[in-house]
């Protein structure tokens, strides 16, 4: 990374992905140059794809012809390249610490609310929907409410975005976006949010204006996309029983 030299970057990613969503957000914050490949996840990957991600998962990123995969270590990669307001370096002062606790919010984040969310997006529209909601609710209000209290809008009392809102802010916009769309997510998700666990509201209603989260963002084809996927899954879930 000694080269004064711009890397060269390419980004493999369907913007349907959150995972993938996460890389772009970070090169977006970065304020790095780079070019975009799209991957069509509706279909088998192509022999060329599978040669640069044998996995054949999104995001893969080209970087000075080095693939790396796999969307967190990805992100965090080009942190550690780049130095910015994302994140201190190890060696900074404060840093550990600051890493050590991004580290434990974006792993509470995913371990305590991920399956809860994909849950709900299966879960029947009606009371089964809605019971899975209040569980999204309660793993906010237990697991992530304390860990926002200082928030400044971002993590960590941060004016601007961290590598925690890089590694969470596209699951943020679609829990928020999704419960538009009756057939995702209810509405009372957001009102009881609002309600029940202020710090993380007025922490995610910042993270979903930020630019780098709704580059390329399209509310309506991602909802629509999702709500296709999920009645699909339904169907095949009850054909199998």
């Amino acid at each position: 990374m000694g080269s004064t030299e711009p890397p060269k970057i390419t980004l493999y990613t369907s913007y349907a992905c959150p995972w993938a969503h996460r890389s772009q957000i970070a090169l977006r914050e970065l304020n790095l140059a780079f070019e975009t490949v799209i991957v069509d996840l509706s279909v088998p990957r192509t022999p060329e794809y599978l040669k640069i991600n044998p996995r054949g998962l999104v995001p893969a990123l080209d970087y000075n012809g080095i693939i790396l995969t796999e969307s967190a270590i990805v992100s965090q990669f080009l942190v550690d390249a780049h130095s910015s307001h994302l994140e201190k370096a190890s060696t900074d002062e404060g840093g550990p610490l600051q890493r050590a606790k991004i580290n434990f919010f974006v792993d509470t984040f995913i371990s305590k609310l991920l399956s809860l969310y994909l849950a709900a997006l299966r879960a029947q529209v009606g009371e089964e929907k809605e019971d899975a909601v209040g569980k999204i609710v309660d793993a906010v209000v237990k697991e992530l409410e304390p860990l926002l209290g200082d928030a400044g809008p971002f993590f960590g009392g941060s004016d601007r975005f961290t590598l925690a809102e890089v590694q969470t802010a596209s699951f943020v916009i679609r829990l928020v976006t999704f419960a538009e769309y009756e057939a995702l997510l209810p509405k009372s998700l957001l009102t009881s949010l609002e309600a029940k666990a202020p710090s993380f509201w007025k922490w995610a209603s910042a993270v979903v204006k930020e630019d780098s989260v709704t580059y390329k963002w399209d509310a309506k084809a991602i909802s629509e996309r999702t709500i296709d996927r999920f009645e699909k899954l339904r169907k095949e879930a009850a054909a199998a029983k």
